[in-house]
C-alpha cells in the first residue's frame, strides 16, 4: 500500500474557524495513524479576497493547537512551492495540455454576454449555466478573435450524457448524471489565474494526496473533479467527506450561534487541549463511553472506520466541561502562567509583573483552580487581590437579618482577624463558630458579610484562604470600610 499523503488546503481569506481545524485535525490524525504525511497547502488564487492577516492567523492557530504538518510553505518539502500563487504556470501548462487533448476549450464569450444569458435563463426559469457557445469555435475564429486581443478563458469539455461515479469512503457509491454537473466550467480565468477546481486537482495530484478529507459541503464539486481526472488521464484519490458540524438547532454552525472563530476561542480563556479532544468527538467516537483523549492517544486511536455518517453537533456547555477538566489538569506553575495575561489584560497585574503581584498570582491558583471554566473567568474571581472592592450595601446583609446585627457582626469578626495569620485554618474556623454561636446566628450569617466585605462578591474562593492570601491587615480594613457603609 502506498504511503498515505493527506493535505489541509486552506484559503487565506477569512480567519480561521471550527469546522475547518476539525477538518486539519481529522487529516493529521489520519496521516499519524496511518504512518503517513500530512501536507499544508495555501490556496490563496482568489487574490480578491485574499487577505494577509488570515494568511498568518493559518500560522497562529496551528502553533497555538500545537499540531503540525510535514510539509508545507514554512517547512519545504519535495512537492513544493505549496503555495498556489507560486504554481501558477503549472496551472497555466495544465491547462493547455487539455486543449490539446481535446478535453477543453478556449472561450471568448465576454461578462456581459454571460450576464445577459444567466438573466435570459432565469426569465425563462431554465437550469442556470454557460451554454456551450463558443465549445464547437473554429480554430480560425479563435485565432482571429486573440490576434485582436481578447483574452479567453479556458473551460472544461464536460460530458454532455452519462454518469460520473466515484467511491466515498463515509458515504458509500454516489453517481451524478453528467447533465446535472456545471456545464463547461471555467478552469483558467483570463488573467492566467487558475479557478478553485483546476488548481485544486493538479495540486492534489502532482502532490501525491492519496485521500482527500473534508467537509461535505465540498460534496457537489467531487463529481466534477473526477470528471478532471479523467480528462487528464490521472487516477483520482481517495475521497472521504466528513459529516457536518451543526449549531444546536440543526443549522450549520456560524457566528450566529456563538463563537465560532478559533482566535475567539483562544481570547475568552478555552486551552488548545480542551479545543482538540472536543472537536475530535464532532463526528467521530472511539467507543460509547471515552471522552477524554490526549493528542497522543487520538494519534494512535483514530481511524476512519469510526466516523459517523451523521452530522456533530457543536454543544458548547460540552466545550466548557471539557476546558474546565483541562484546566484542573494543568501544573500550578503553568496554570499561573496562562492566567497571567488575562490579569494584565484586566489592568490586575502589571506586564512585567512585579514580583510581589507574580508571587500573589502564583499563591491565588489553588484558590480559584476548581472554580474556573475558562481563563478568563480570573478577572471576576480574583479581582478583590489586586484591587480594592466596593460590596453594595444590600450584599452585605443576608436575608431575614437586620441591618444593625450584620454591623455588629463584622465589628465582632474584624476583632478575631487579630492573629488570624497565626492561627490554623481549623483554629480560626473554631472561633468564628464560637461567635456565630454568641450572636445568636447560623456560621453561613456571620461569613456571608465578611466574605462580601472583603471579596465584594457573595460568590468568591475559599473565604479563609482569600482572607490568608490577601493579608490581615487589608482584610480588617476592608471590614471597617464595610462597616462605615452600613452605618
Amino acid at each position: 500500500m502506498a504511503t498515505v499523503r493527506v493535505r489541509y488546503a486552506p484559503s487565506p481569506t477569512g480567519f480561521q474557524h471550527i469546522g475547518g481545524v476539525r477538518t486539519a485535525l481529522f487529516n493529521y490524525l489520519f496521516a499519524r495513524a496511518s504512518g503517513g504525511r500530512f501536507i499544508l497547502r495555501i490556496e490563496d488564487t482568489d487574490r480578491e479576497r485574499y487577505r494577509p492577516e488570515a494568511l498568518q492567523d493559518i500560522y497562529r492557530t496551528f502553533d497555538w493547537l500545537g499540531f503540525h504538518w510535514d510539509e508545507g510553505p514554512d517547512r519545504g518539502g519535495p512537492c513544493a512551492p505549496y503555495t498556489q500563487s507560486e504554481r501558477v504556470e503549472l496551472y497555466r501548462q495544465q491547462a493547455e495540455h487539455l486543449i490539446q487533448a481535446g478535453q477543453a476549450y478556449r472561450c471568448f464569450c465576454s461578462p456581459e454576454r454571460l450576464e445577459r444569458i444567466k438573466e435570459e435563463q432565469r426569465r425563462a426559469n431554465r437550469p442556470i449555466g454557460y451554454d456551450r457557445r463558443c465549445r464547437g469555435l473554429d480554430p480560425a475564429e479563435a485565432r482571429r478573435l486573440e490576434a485582436q486581443g481578447t483574452r479567453p478563458v479556458i473551460r472544461l469539455k464536460a460530458p454532455l450524457e452519462g454518469v460520473t461515479v466515484f467511491e466515498d469512503l463515509l458515504l458509500g457509491r454516489i453517481e451524478t448524471a453528467n447533465r446535472d454537473i456545471n456545464p463547461d466550467p471555467v478552469l483558467l480565468k483570463s488573467d492566467g489565474f487558475p479557478t478553485y477546481h483546476l488548481a485544486n486537482v493538479v495540486d492534489d495530484h502532482l502532490m501525491g494526496i492519496t485521500h482527500i478529507l473534508r467537509a461535505q459541503e465540498w460534496l457537489p464539486s467531487t463529481p466534477l473533479h473526477v470528471l478532471l481526472y479523467s480528462g487528464f488521464g490521472w487516477q483520482p484519490p481517495a475521497y472521504c467527506h466528513l459529516p457536518m458540524v451543526l449549531g444546536q438547532d440543526g443549522q450549520k454552525l456560524s457566528k450566529r450561534h456563538g463563537a465560532t472563530r478559533l482566535v475567539e476561542f483562544r481570547e475568552k480563556g478555552y486551552l488548545p487541549e480542551a479545543i482538540l479532544n472536543y472537536i475530535a468527538l464532532l463526528g467521530w467516537s472511539y467507543d460509547a463511553s471515552t471522552e477524554v483523549f490526549s493528542l497522543g492517544e487520538l494519534e494512535r486511536l483514530f481511524s476512519l472506520e469510526r466516523l459517523n455518517k451523521a452530522p456533530g453537533v457543536f454543544d458548547y456547555k460540552k466545550l466548557d466541561w471539557f476546558n474546565g477538566l483541562y484546566i484542573r489538569r494543568l501544573p500550578a506553575g503553568r496554570l499561573a502562567e496562562l492566567l497571567l495575561p488575562f490579569l494584565q489584560r484586566e489592568g490586575l497585574v502589571a506586564d512585567p509583573p512585579g514580583a510581589a503581584e507574580w508571587e500573589r498570582v502564583q499563591a491565588m491558583v489553588p484558590l480559584v483552580r476548581e472554580r474556573l471554566t475558562l481563563l478568563s473567568d480570573i478577572g471576576a474571581l480574583a479581582r478583590f487581590l489586586f484591587r480594592p472592592v466596593a460590596p453594595a450595601v444590600e450584599e452585605l446583609v443576608p436575608r431575614k437579618l437586620e441591618p444593625a446585627r450584620a454591623a455588629e457582626a463584622l465589628r465582632r469578626a474584624e476583632r478575631l482577624l487579630e492573629g488570624f495569620m497565626e492561627r490554623s485554618d481549623a483554629d480560626n474556623e473554631a472561633r468564628f463558630r464560637a461567635l456565630a454561636g454568641e450572636l445568636g446566628l447560623k456560621l453561613g450569617d456571620l461569613l456571608m458579610p465578611v466574605r462580601v466585605a472583603v471579596t465584594g462578591s457573595r460568590a468568591s474562593p475559599p473565604l479563609f484562604e482569600s482572607l490568608r492570601l490577601l493579608g490581615a491587615e487589608e482584610a480588617r480594613a476592608r471590614l471597617r470600610a464595610a462597616l462605615e457603609l452600613l452605618a
